[in-house]
Parts: C-alpha cells; sequence; structure tokens
C-alpha cells in the first residue's frame, strides 16, 4: 500500500433493539468477525465489545471505543432489527465513511427466539439515514450469513479508502492549460464538494523552484535510482532527477491540513523551452509511488488516477483514447486469434507521450516526445518513458465535472491485448467489449475529454460503487453496454 493512500480500518459495530435478544447481535458479530479474519487480513477491521441496545448513550459509548481504537471507517451491523435511532445516530455522529449490513437467518430450526427480523430491519435503517440526510454505504445484497457479510465489508474497503483519501486530498496544479487546449478544462466546484482541496500554481513557480534545486546534494542519489530502474545510466537523468526533487519538496511544503497529494503540470510548449527536457519520466516514476502526476493541467485526471490508487493500491496511468487499430494490424493480429471475438470497433489504441509506470512497460526505456520534438529542438524534448504497456486486465475509467459544473463518470473493463503496437510512447492495443457503441453514445454523448485512467486489472464492481457513494446520478455513469442494451441516442434502426 502506497504512503500517499490512507489504510481503511473498519469498527464493527452490532446494533441489537430492546425487544430482540441481545445474544443473536453478539453471537452473530462473534461470527462476522471470525469469518472475516479465516478469509482476510484481521487488521482490516476492529470488534466493537459494545452491544448497541436502543440507547443513544450505548451509542456514544460504542462511538467512543471505535475512534479511540483507531478506526476510520464504520460498519453498522444489525444483528437483529435493530435500533433505528440509535444506528442512525451513530452514522451520522461517525466522521468517515460508513456500511450498513445485516445478518441473515442461520436455521429454520430456530425462528421461535432465535429469529432477528434483521431483513425487516435493514428496511428501516435506510429510511432512517434518509431522514438524517446521511449518505451510507448499502451492499447490492445487504443481508446476509457471517461469511457473505464478511465479504460485503472486505468489498467496502477501497470505497472507504478512496472516501478517506478524498476527505484529505490537495491537488495541486501547475497551469495554465497549453493554448488551443480547452479539452481538460473544467470547473472545480466539484472538487470543493467531494472535500478536495487544490491549489493552483502557475509553470513560472515550479521553474524558479527547479532552479533552486540545481546543487541539491540529493541528486546523485535519485540518479543512482533511476539508473537501477533503466537498466543504465543516461545523460537526461541529473535534470529529470533535479525535477523530481522539486515536485516531492513541493509536495511536502505545500500539503498544509491535507494528508495526501495529487499533481497536474502543463507539460508543453513552454516547458521544453525553459526546462528542456519533458517531464513524462518523472511523473511515471511518482505514479508508481501512488503520487498521480497528469499531463496538460488535467485535474480531474489527476483525481482520477488518485480514486484508482485508492482502489487498486497499485500504480496506475493516464492514457489518451489515442487512436484506431489499423485494418492490417487487426486483420493480422486480432481476428480470430483470442478466446473473446473482439471486433474491430472494439479496439483501440491507448497513448500517452510516456508517463505509464515502467513496472507496467514491456521494454521500458527513456526517449524523446516525437510529437513536441516536430517543432522544438529534439534534445529539448528528451525525457518519457517509452515502451507498449504489458498485456492483461484493465479498467478504464474517469470522474469528469461538467462545463456547468455537473459531474459524472464512466468505467469499463477490458484487456490490453498481446499485439505490438509499432508505434512511440507509452502505448498498448486495448480492447473492451462494444466499445465503439460506448464511445459514440456515452463518452461522445455526455462529453467526455480524451483522457482516462487506467487500473491494471478488473476493478470495475469497486469503481462503479465508488461513483455511487461519492454521489454520482446513476444515468450519469456510464459504462460498455453489452449488445442488445440500446442507449438512449442510440439509432435503433442502426
Amino acid at each position: 500500500m502506497f504512503t500517499n493512500v490512507p489504510k481503511a480500518k473498519v469498527g464493527i459495530v452490532a446494533v441489537s433493539r430492546d425487544c430482540f435478544p441481545e445474544s443473536l447481535a453478539v453471537n452473530r458479530r462473534k461470527a462476522l468477525v471470525e469469518a472475516y479474519t479465516k478469509k482476510y487480513d484481521a487488521e482490516d477491521i476492529y470488534e466493537c465489545p459494545i452491544c448497541i441496545v436502543e440507547s443513544e448513550l450505548h451509542m456514544v459509548e460504542a462511538l467512543e471505543d471505535i475512534k479511540k481504537a483507531g478506526c476510520n471507517s464504520l460498519v453498522v451491523y444489525l444483528g437483529n432489527f435493530g435500533p433505528e435511532i440509535a444506528e442512525t445516530m451513530l452514522a451520522k455522529y461517525f466522521d468517515g465513511p460508513k456500511m450498513f449490513c445485516a445478518a441473515a437467518e442461520e436455521s429454520q430450526a430456530d425462528l421461535m427466539d432465535g429469529r432477528g427480523d434483521a431483513y425487516c430491519g435493514m428496511l428501516n435503517a435506510s429510511y432512517n439515514l434518509a431522514l438524517r440526510n446521511i449518505k451510507a454505504y448499502i451492499p447490492e445484497y445487504p443481508v446476509g450469513t457471517a461469511a457473505e457479510c464478511a465479504d460485503m465489508i472486505h468489498d467496502f474497503l477501497p470505497i472507504a479508502r478512496v472516501k478517506i483519501g478524498l476527505d484529505n486530498l490537495k491537488i495541486i496544479s501547475f497551469g495554465p492549460r497549453p493554448s488551443n487546449f480547452l479539452a481538460c478544462n473544467a470547473p472545480i466546484k466539484q472538487l470543493y464538494n467531494l472535500d478536495i482541496e487544490i491549489e493552483e500554481e502557475s509553470e513560472l513557480d515550479l521553474f524558479e523552484a527547479y532552479q533552486k534545486h540545481a546543487d541539491d546534494k540529493r541528486i546523485a542519489d535519485v540518479v543512482a535510482d533511476m539508473a537501477k530502474e533503466l537498466g543504465g545510466e543516461n545523460k537526461m537523468l541529473p535534470k529529470l532527477a533535479q525535477y523530481e526533487l522539486t515536485l516531492l519538496d513541493w509536495v511536502e511544503e505545500h500539503k498544509g491540513c491535507k494528508k495526501y497529494v495529487a499533481l497536474t503540470t502543463k507539460c508543453w510548449p513552454a516547458f521544453q523551452d525553459m526546462f528542456n527536457f519533458v517531464p513524462c519520466y518523472v511523473n511515471s516514476r511518482l505514479a508508481g509511488r501512488g503520487i498521480p502526476v497528469s499531463c496538460e493541467v488535467d485535474i480531474y485526471g489527476t483525481l482520477s488516477e488518485y480514486i484508482g490508487s485508492c482502489i487498486s493500491g497499485q500504480e496506475v496511468t493516464l492514457l489518451d483514447i489515442n487512436n484506431s487499430v489499423p485494418d492490417d494490424m487487426y486483420d493480422q493480429s486480432i481476428k480470430g486469434k483470442f478466446d473473446y471475438d473482439w471486433k474491430h470497433t472494439d479496439t483501440f489504441m491507448g497513448f500517452h507521450c510516456g508517463n505509464t509506470c515502467s513496472k507496467q512497460l514491456c521494454n521500458p526505456h527513456l526517449s524523446y516526445q516525437r510529437i513536441m520534438a516536430r517543432t522544438h529542438p529534439q534534445d529539448w524534448c528528451e525525457g518519457t518513458i517509452e515502451g507498449d504497456i504489458k498485456p492483461g486486465k484493465i479498467t478504464f475509467y474517469r470522474l469528469q465535472s461538467t462545463a456547468d459544473a455537473q459531474i459524472r463518470a464512466y468505467v469499463a473493463e477490458g484487456e490490453v491485448l498481446p499485439v505490438a503496437t509499432k508505434s512511440f510512447g507509452s502505448i498498448g492495443v486495448f480492447a473492451i467489449p462494444e466499445m465503439g457503441r460506448f464511445y459514440r453514445h456515452f463518452l461522445i454523448e455526455k462529453n467526455f475529454p480524451h483522457h482516462g485512467a487506467v487500473m491494471f486489472g478488473h476493478y470495475g464492481k469497486a469503481t462503479y460503487e465508488v461513483f455511487k457513494y461519492l454521489g454520482v446520478p446513476l444515468e450519469d455513469i456510464g459504462f460498455n453496454r453489452p449488445a442488445g442494451d440500446r442507449y438512449p441516442s442510440e439509432n435503433p434502426f442502426a
């Protein structure tokens, strides 16, 4: 787990209505904790020994106990019907992400004094949460056995990490945007709605800080670390090491009251003119530590990357949904060659100049930014990390504010195919089921920019639940609909 990403510690509090046997809630809580620790890390959870009856005083006692235990997340577990007032007050006064789930009945042999009616209690709990305007996470089917509820709690962990992370996140942005590049512009109002702080600086401030690091005694150690990662020395490494130290020092000096930081920079065209290199490789190294640095002042891009770091616990990247796969490449290398019969329109190339962590690249190597070198001296454009992205499962996703400050998101699972791209940059041949329809009838229709964040693995379930918990309207959470499931804008006669 990255140091720039929180660890969730969940306090499990069982609740009990006073006209039900308290032993039901106590014993079911113990069974739940036992089921969790058999399958998952015991350090994820804390079993609150207090069983709340219908009492605000018990609620206060339980709240103090889980805070003292260092819990930053809460699971309210209905061992029986539950006290709808006390249990929702507990959620109200707990400062952090919270989840509700409930115990299923164990056996037909014990439905007299052993029946808990938590199935019924969940309805009242959800009603009371709404009355108090409390946002709590409720799983897809929130009533289960001890083992099933243990799985629900484990599924809650990435959601909790994202919420804790965003509540304690500062985005530091060095801008302004490159000229004639409006695509990644978006109002920052939604950042404040998510309790995120933003600090906007100029690249002139960044350049000044970089110059002040010219004689930094730590440069040699960073160069050695870079050379170890790359498998050899390179004349660009001292400049890149100086820049990396500049960013890391800025983070420490400017995070203020926040615990976590994500960055975004204006990486062209003045960057090459003043710094005489490109920042891509350094961006990739910080992403490898859970500190995303998005390109082109894409504030919601780096926010999306940070969300992915919290969900997956590993490095993420930001790519352009860039270019179509040529016909001859599709025919020779993709068509009919995989277990899933990818259509041509399911495929595209994801690309950025060289910002993807070397761990996720085949044959990673330093190079130059070929696009910028068309208008700048080539030696001013060195500093990219290039290679085809490693084949495997991916999740492509983004959280975005619209021009009128509404919040939208999308998530789709797919693969990077083992197909040589024959191109430059950090790049891969991506395949997502029904991508062509998704591209046209959600990404274009809903005005998403060309940048998408990528997690290396299938995390669609957790990502969708995160977007729901963050308050994205359900109609504005896009996914790649299967064939036969028509988008509203899709022509039924096409």
